[in-house]
């Protein structure tokens, strides 16, 4: 009898899938150790391929790593575009994006940690990823929050608000909460990323957005508790772990 022969696309997608495994791997690997850090023969382990596979795909560790830091960018732009892929008010939307970006750095482990070790590796004039992932992913993200504050002005929803404050007050919020989680703790005697801590702070976090933007107070807060019941919170197995400096 002949022997069986994969086609063409058959042999692509096993190619894929093989891909996949190893970027897989790799982010999980990178995420935890760092580029320094981080063992090839950890990821060929993890992959279950063989170690000469990591290089024929992609032909070396930084180019790994670099395929590993854009998977996962391109997965955060996809979910920060998606929450704003909905008919809705530019106000509306700007809750939208504030509470979807609670919940990636509640859920997005391996980017937050990915991106905070190009950062230091960028102070350091080492990081060659950082300019292109502000062209690809940061630009387009922030010249969508800047349109949708000047659409809520003019429309009059919002009131006259800097667009970068917006910004740095629905972000910058989130940011700090998870990295001063363990100070709060010891200072307050409370637990920031208890599941009830969380829920009810990605609550006060869009209400106070609904309040402080809007011209109507009343029409920022119907447009909070909406956003809220549309976007519950997500269920995490793991709490964010955010990496020191390297």
């Amino acid at each position: 009898m002949p022997s069986k022969k994969q086609n063409p696309n058959q042999q692509q997608d096993r190619s894929d899938r093989t891909r996949q495994k190893i970027l897989t791997a790799a982010i999980r690997e990178f995420s935890a150790h760092g580029l320094a850090g981080a063992r090839t023969d950890a990821i060929a382990d993890a992959a279950k391929v063989n170690k000469a596979l990591l290089y024929y795909y992609f032909k070396g560790k930084n180019a790994l790593y670099t395929a590993a830091l854009e998977a996962v960018a391109g997965k955060i732009v996809q979910s920060a575009f998606a929450a704003l892929d909905t008919k809705a008010s530019a106000g509306e939307l700007l809750l939208r994006a504030a509470l979807n970006h609670f919940d990636r750095l509640l859920t997005q482990h391996e980017f937050q940690n990915l991106m905070q070790q190009e950062m230091v590796r960028f102070r350091q004039g080492k990081s060659q990823s950082i300019p292109i992932l502000a062209k690809t992913v940061f630009t387009p993200m922030l010249e969508r929050m800047r349109q949708l504050v000047r659409e809520g002005v003019r429309t009059g929803e919002l009131a006259k608000i800097d667009w970068l404050q917006v910004l740095y007050s629905a972000f910058g919020s989130n940011v700090f909460y998870f990295l001063s989680a363990p100070m709060v703790s010891l200072a307050l005697g409370i637990e920031p990323l208890a599941p009830s801590a969380i829920a009810a702070r990605r609550k006060s976090a869009v209400e106070f957005l609904g309040n402080a933007m809007f011209t109507n107070r009343a029409h920022g807060q119907k447009l909070a508790r909406r956003v809220l019941a549309d976007m519950p919170t997500p269920r995490v197995k793991t709490l964010p772990v955010w990496r020191k400096p390297l």
